[in-house]
């Protein structure tokens, strides 16, 4: 295993490279405290499951914290709420009334939905509105009903990210601490508390990242077992066992797959991840085998392991895409259900339901990468980083004597698509520093995170002349966290290092903790609607570009 540093630490035995043990957790706090040294154990030991259910539980509150608020339909709520609502009454999408009428009538007394049974055109899959109708099935169809989900997923992907940082880094702290990044995130807290896709989209992503380094570690294990240990107790690499061992019955990963179907099945843009989460997998089983000894790891991975990681990922994503339009299929009224009906041609000889799915497919396609219609908060990829263009979900401005504002100059309200900048400005730090990890010391996890980035990034690059928004960025804001982790994990320097030196970097890690959760707590207003007085409001746009 490569530790944070310069250089990596050697072990003679094959097993340990393969699967780096987990570091036995430190019990000096809890002697400190004057636990028994036998109860510290304990105690140090459930850290690996109560810290991140504790981080877990305080995002999870101030995500909650006044969900409903504002009664309003939020930016795209007015789309995908709604087709949420019709998906769990008719099925699919059907039609409504213009928005502009109709999203007043949703939120009068009584309410009032002007729903049709007619099929209506839609440019996304139906899976995250299955996602966000669950909510609306449980509470109703109000702002809380239908932001439910979206804020149970954001709660939900900061334990994993806990966990999974865990695993990748082999440390419960920087995996809490990743965990608590994301929490203080602002682009997360507000994808997390408003009904759109993105966030159920970056939900499956993580959880598929996740499954697929359980794999990762549980197929290394099985390799390292099959190692011919000395007589000195250790093994070491042997190419016979590297190029014939099998890794067994693989669970977690055609359950990467089915979570892979669900995000492209959300959003497409879930594909890049199916096809470079694909990729990853394969390079990580070319390691598994390089160090395990074998003399042709490519070879060896592609006899042994490509067949099972190709049928496992993308036929399994692809069956369970298809399976989230059952609605769809079923309903018999949906858009373009029966397209394809009484047509001949070359393809007759495929159901004609099929068909028509793969026209609608085609005609969706078409509708997405011909979006240039402009908008005022669109954004380039290049910007996203540095959070120059953020995009305002709602505002409301109130003089002074109405609605409760006290204020001379007046008041202001907003929801703010604004990742906290603090943090994504270190992470844009961090990121340099994963490139030379994996670029000059070869170190696999920073080549993981950096796939995980590129996956929800680069292939916004491909569509320069479309209408894009800085909010897609989501999906890859864990990844950015678990970069910032890794960069702390460096920063507090090796476990042989200096007291001094240990000291310094405690200090600068508990520094930039400190101000991400400060600046968290400044923009707080601007990511609740919460309203205050328009001089705070202007206060807070750091740049002209947030306006």
């Amino acid at each position: 295993m490569r530790q944070f540093g310069h250089t990596p630490l050697l072990r003679a035995d094959t097993r340990d490279l393969l699967v780096p043990p987990f570091p036995e957790p430190g019990t000096r706090l809890w002697a400190a405290l004057g636990v028994a040294p036998r109860e510290a154990g304990r105690l140090a030991r459930a850290t690996g499951w109560a810290g991140p259910l504790l981080v877990a539980l305080l995002a999870g509150a101030v995500r909650f914290w006044r969900l409903g608020s504002p009664r309003a339909v939020v930016f795209d709520e007015t789309y995908y709420a709604k087709d949420a609502w019709s998906m769990l009454r008719l099925g699919y999408e059907g039609s409504w009334t213009d928005r502009k009428v109709a999203d007043p009538e949703i939120l009068a007394h009584p309410q009032v939905i002007p729903l049709s049974d007619a099929g209506s055109f839609v440019a996304h899959p139906p899976m995250g509105k299955w996602v966000i109708a669950l909510g609306e099935g449980l509470f109703g169809f109000d702002p809380f009903g239908w932001r439910f989900m979206t804020a149970l997923l954001g709660t939900v992907s900061v334990l994993m990210l806990c966990r999974i940082g865990r695993r990748l880094l082999r440390s419960t702290f920087l995996g809490c601490l990743a965990g608590t990044l994301m929490a203080l995130d602002g682009l997360h807290f507000v994808m997390s508390r408003t009904a759109l896709l993105d966030l159920v989209v970056m939900f499956f992503t993580l959880a598929a990242f996740g499954c697929l380094l359980v794999d990762r570690d549980r197929a290394r294990a099985r390799l390292a077992a099959a190692l011919p240990v000395g007589a000195d107790g250790r093994a070491g690499p042997d190419a016979r066992a590297a190029e014939r061992a099998g890794t067994g019955v693989r669970p977690w990963r055609p359950a990467a797959g089915v979570l892979l179907g669900l995000a492209a099945a959300s959003k497409w843009n879930g594909l890049y991840f199916l096809a470079l989460f694909t990729v990853l997998a394969l390079l990580w089983d070319v390691g598994s085998r390089r160090v395990a000894g074998a003399r042709r790891p490519y070879r060896t991975a592609l006899r042994k392991d490509a067949g099972w990681s190709a049928l496992s990922l993308v036929p399994v994503a692809a069956l369970t895409y298809l399976l989230t339009w059952s609605g769809w299929f079923a309903s018999g009224q949906g858009y373009y259900r029966h397209w394809a009906d009484g047509r001949g041609g070359a393809w007759s000889w495929i159901p004609a339901p099929l068909r028509s799915l793969w026209h609608y497919q085609y005609a969706v396609y078409e509708f997405n990468v011909g979006l240039h219609t402009p908008h005022r908060y669109q954004s380039n990829p290049w910007s996203w980083l540095v959070q120059g263009r953020p995009v305002s979900f709602f505002y409301e401005s109130s003089p002074a004597g109405q609605e409760g504002c006290r204020a001379a100059g007046g008041c202001s309200r907003e929801i703010l698509a604004l990742g906290t900048p603090v943090l994504w400005w270190a992470a844009c730090a961090a990121l340099g520093y994963l490139l030379f990890r994996w670029a000059l010391r070869r170190d696999w996890r920073a080549g993981a995170v950096l796939c995980a980035v590129a996956a929800g990034c680069l292939p916004w690059f491909l569509y320069q002349a479309r209408t894009v928004f800085s909010f897609y960025a989501v999906v890859f804001v864990p990844y950015l966290c678990l970069a910032v982790a890794m960069m702390a994990g460096a920063l507090l320097g090796r476990a042989e290092s200096s007291g001094r030196r240990r000291d310094l970097g405690v200090v600068g890690v508990g520094l930039l903790v400190l101000l991400v959760a400060w600046n968290f707590v400044y923009f707080f207003p601007l990511y609740t609607g919460t309203t205050i007085p328009t001089a705070e409001w202007r206060a807070r746009m750091w740049l002209d570009t947030w306006v």
